[in-house]
C-alpha cells in the first residue's frame, strides 16, 4: 500500500466556493496551503447556484444598507440566525463583491456600468448581483482561475476519511486516493473545513449524487466538533419531478424573481391563499409549504407537483435571464420553457445547520479546525434569504484564511499522534476488507427514503421517531456492507464513507427535530403548529442523544428596528 506524506501550513478540505476563497486568503498572504476535494474542482456544488449573489452596493435602490440586509436576514431567519454573524456577513459583503471583481467575475451591469442587482423574495430592497442565472458557475470559475494565478496545490479525488487531533489540537488529515487507493497523510498546521451540507440524505435534492453527504458533520463530530440545528434543512420550492435520475434537480429561484407564476393542476394561482402581499416572490419556506399543502390537498399535478409557467413573459426575456432554466429543461425534459409550464414539487436544498462555529473566526473550538460555507451554521437560523449563502462563501472564506493562518504563525509546535493516525489507516483497512451481504448503494436508498418519509417538508413526534427507529436498524445493517473496489476505482470505498456521514447526519437531524416541538421557518411540525418563544434556541448536538440548548444573542437596536413583522397568515399546515 503506497502512503503519501504531505505537510503543509493550512490544509483546506473542499473545493467549492468558500475553500477557493479560503486559499486564495492564505496564498495571498504568503501562508503554504493546500486543496483537497473529492470532486474534480471545475465542479464543485457551488457551479449550481444560480441566481445570484446578495450585497447592499445600493446601485439599483439608493435607500438599501448593509443594516437593512441583515435586518431582513435576521427577520426571515425566525430569530434564530446569530446577530454578529448577520453583521459580519452584510456589512462585508460589499467586500466580498469587489472581491470578485478583482478576480475578473463577470456581473451581469446596467448599461452606464453599475452592477445589476435584482429583488429575490424577502428582501426589502434589490441587492442580488448575478451572471445570467450562471451566478454559482461564474463564481467558481472566477475563484478556480484565481487560485490558478496563484499557483495553489490542488489534490482532486483525494478522499478525506478523518481530521487528525491530539489534545483538542488538530494535526492534519487522513485520505486516500479515489482513483488508485493510495493513502494521504497530510501533516497541517490548522485545518479548514469546507465540504459542504447534508441535503444528499432524501431523495428529492437539489445536490448531486455523492455530494453533500453529510461529510463535514462526521469529520466535525469524530474530530470533537459539534453540530448546530441539523433540523433546520432548507426544502426549495422548485425542483423538478423528472426525469427520475435528475429528481430534485433545481429550477432557478430567478424563475420566479422575473415574473413566474405558480399554479395547481385547477389552473389556481395558489399562493393569493399564503401569502397574498408577496405571492411568488414569498420567502422559501412558505412557498415550500404553500406547494407542498396544494399537493396534499389534492390540488396537485398527476406527478404530486404543481406548475410554474413563465411562457408568459418575453422570449428574450427568458432567453436573456434564464439562460440555464431554458437549456436545463430542453436537455432533461425536451420542454420549452417559452411555451410550456414547467412541473415542479419542494426539494431538499440546503443546510441550513451545520458545524458549530464561533462568529468572529468561525473556529470551532477544536483548535486549528475552521468551518465554513454550507458546512457551518450561524448565518441562516431557520430560513436562508436567497443569495445568502454565496455571500457567505465570500466573507467567511477570508476571514477563517486569515484566522489559520494568524494561527499557522503563532503556532509553537506541531504535536502529533500515531495512534490516530493509525486508527484512520484501520478504519480504511477494515471497509477495504468488508465483505458482508448489505450493498452501500441499497443502504443509501433505504436511508433517504427514511428521511424522506419521516423528516420531509412537515414532520410530527411519530413519524421522526419511526425514523430514528429505522435508522437503528439501518445503522445495524452498514456494519454488514461489502465493499469492493475494481478496476474503475476506489468509488465504492468511498460511498461506504459517505453512507457512514449520511448515517450520522440522518441521527442528528432526527434528534434535533424531535427536541424542536413548534413550527418555526423550515421546521414544520403537525403536532405544533405554532412557533413556541421558549424555543428561540439553537440545538446543539455532540453525538448520539446528546443535545444542548444555545440561547441566542439578543438582534442589535440598529438592526431590531429595521424589521418588518411578517404575517405567518397561511403558514401552518395540518
Amino acid at each position: 500500500m503506497t502512503e503519501h506524506r504531505i505537510a503543509t501550513s493550512v490544509l483546506v478540505i473542499g473545493t467549492g466556493g468558500a475553500g477557493l476563497r479560503a486559499a486564495i486568503e492564505l496564498a495571498e498572504r504568503g501562508v503554504g496551503v493546500l486543496l483537497v476535494g473529492k470532486r474534480a474542482r471545475s465542479d464543485a456544488h457551488t457551479v449550481l447556484a444560480a441566481g445570484g449573489i446578495n450585497a447592499a452596493l445600493a446601485t439599483m435602490d439608493p435607500e438599501d444598507s448593509w443594516q437593512q440586509h441583515a435586518a431582513d436576514t435576521v427577520q426571515e431567519s425566525y430569530l434564530l440566525a446569530h446577530p454578529e454573524t448577520v453583521r459580519i456577513v452584510t456589512e462585508n459583503a460589499a467586500r466580498g463583491i469587489e472581491d470578485l471583481q478583482r478576480y475578473g467575475m463577470p456581473f451581469a451591469r446596467e448599461a452606464d456600468g453599475r452592477v445589476s442587482q435584482r429583488f429575490f423574495g424577502a428582501h426589502t430592497y434589490r441587492r442580488t448581483a448575478f451572471a445570467g442565472d450562471y451566478t454559482g458557475l461564474e463564481i467558481q470559475r472566477t475563484l478556480v482561475n484565481r487560485v490558478t494565478q496563484l499557483e495553489v496545490p490542488i489534490l482532486d479525488r483525494v478522499y478525506v476519511t478523518r481530521i487528525l487531533v491530539r489534545d483538542n489540537a488538530v494535526f492534519g488529515a487522513y485520505g486516500f486516493d479515489l482513483t488508485d487507493g493510495s493513502r494521504y497523510v497530510i501533516h497541517a498546521d490548522a485545518v479548514v473545513l469546507a465540504a459542504g451540507g447534508h441535503t444528499r440524505i432524501w431523495r428529492r435534492t437539489s445536490s448531486r449524487r455523492d455530494e453533500n453527504t453529510g461529510d463535514s458533520f462526521r469529520l466535525a463530530v469524530l474530530a470533537g466538533g459539534r453540530i448546530r440545528d441539523p433540523e433546520l434543512v432548507q426544502f426549495h420550492p422548485s425542483g423538478l419531478i423528472e426525469p427520475e435520475n435528475a429528481a430534485g434537480t433545481l429550477v432557478s429561484e430567478a424563475a420566479r424573481g422575473e415574473g413566474g407564476v405558480l399554479r395547481n393542476a385547477r389552473g389556481e394561482r395558489f399562493m393569493a391563499r399564503y401569502d397574498p402581499d408577496r405571492m411568488e416572490l414569498s420567502t422559501r419556506d412558505r412557498v415550500a409549504l404553500a406547494a407542498y399543502t396544494e399537493i396534499k390537498e389534492g390540488r396537485g399535478t398527476p406527478n404530486g407537483g404543481v406548475w410554474l409557467q413563465v411562457s408568459h413573459l418575453p422570449r428574450e426575456t427568458i432567453m436573456r435571464r434564464l439562460p440555464r432554466v431554458y437549456q436545463t429543461l430542453l436537455e432533461l425534459q425536451m420542454l420549452d420553457i417559452t411555451r410550456d409550464p414547467i412541473e415542479i414539487a419542494p426539494t431538499a436544498h440546503y443546510s441550513m445547520g451545520g458545524v458549530w462555529v464561533r462568529p468572529e473566526d468561525h473556529g470551532t473550538g477544536v483548535d486549528g479546525l475552521y468551518a465554513i460555507g454550507e458546512a457551518s451554521s450561524g448565518l441562516h437560523g431557520a430560513n436562508r434569504l436567497g443569495g445568502n449563502s454565496l455571500i457567505e462563501l465570500l466573507v467567511y472564506g477570508r476571514i477563517a484564511g486569515e484566522a489559520a493562518a494568524v494561527y499557522s504563525r503563532e503556532l509553537t509546535a506541531q504535536r502529533r499522534s500515531a495512534g490516530a493516525v493509525a486508527e484512520a489507516s484501520a478504519e480504511v483497512d477494515d471497509l477495504l476488507a468488508a465483505d458482508g451481504p448489505e450493498n452501500v448503494r441499497v443502504l443509501q436508498r433505504s436511508l433517504r427514503d427514511t428521511m424522506t418519509e419521516h423528516a420531509g417538508v412537515v414532520r410530527d413526534e411519530a413519524g421522526l421517531l419511526a425514523g430514528l427507529s429505522e435508522l437503528d436498524a439501518l445503522e445495524e445493517r452498514i456494519t454488514r456492507v461489502g465493499v469492493h473496489p475494481d478496476l474503475a476505482g476506489f468509488l465504492d470505498l468511498a460511498h461506504a464513507f459517505d453512507l457512514k456521514a449520511s448515517a450520522l447526519a440522518a441521527r442528528a437531524t432526527l434528534e434535533a427535530a424531535v427536541e424542536r416541538r413548534e413550527t418555526r421557518g423550515c421546521h414544520n411540525r403537525a403536532d405544533y403548529p405554532d412557533l413556541d418563544e421558549t424555543l428561540r434556541v439553537n440545538l446543539v448536538w455532540s453525538g448520539p442523544g446528546r443535545l444542548e440548548r444555545e440561547a441566542v444573542p439578543p438582534v442589535p437596536a440598529e438592526i431590531a428596528g429595521l424589521m418588518r413583522e411578517v404575517s405567518t397568515e397561511g403558514k401552518l399546515v395540518e
